[in-house]
């Protein structure tokens, strides 16, 4: 199955922001809807963003709905999370995901519903 690896995590000031990248091994990326969920330590994985294969949805979680950006380019096989105002609760390792059922117009949140993930990247905020 496609393979995914993300880039860009690193520390930032808060009110700093980042761009995460998730590159997608295989030309089949463009068929499947995206995701970005995050592990902070002590709590369970959460839906950050989310956007469909050919970008018409995009969702967001609440708490980032405003600061964070999600694009892709199907063209390079990547999908993008641009994070602008970081706040003390968002650090965290940050996952992209894959729903494998292609040319979906539908999003989902919960992970059960992504069958492949990357490793993650690590974002930090100091002070």
């Amino acid at each position: 199955q496609v393979q995914l690896v993300e880039s860009g995590g690193g520390l930032v000031q808060a009110g700093g922001s980042l761009r995460l990248s998730c590159a997608a091994s295989e030309r089949t990326f463009s068929s499947y809807a995206m995701a970005w969920f995050r592990q902070a330590p002590g709590k369970e994985r959460e839906f950050v963003s989310g956007i469909s294969w050919n970008s018409s949805i995009k969702l967001y979680a609440n708490s980032v709905k405003g600061r964070f950006t999600i694009f892709r380019d199907n063209a390079k096989r990547t999908v993008y999370l641009q994070m602008n105002g970081l706040k003390p609760e968002d650090p965290a390792v940050y996952y992209c995901a894959a729903d494998l059922r292609a040319w979906r117009a539908v999003l989902v949140t919960t992970t059960a519903e992504y069958g492949t993930w990357g490793q993650g990247t690590q974002v930090t905020v100091s002070s």
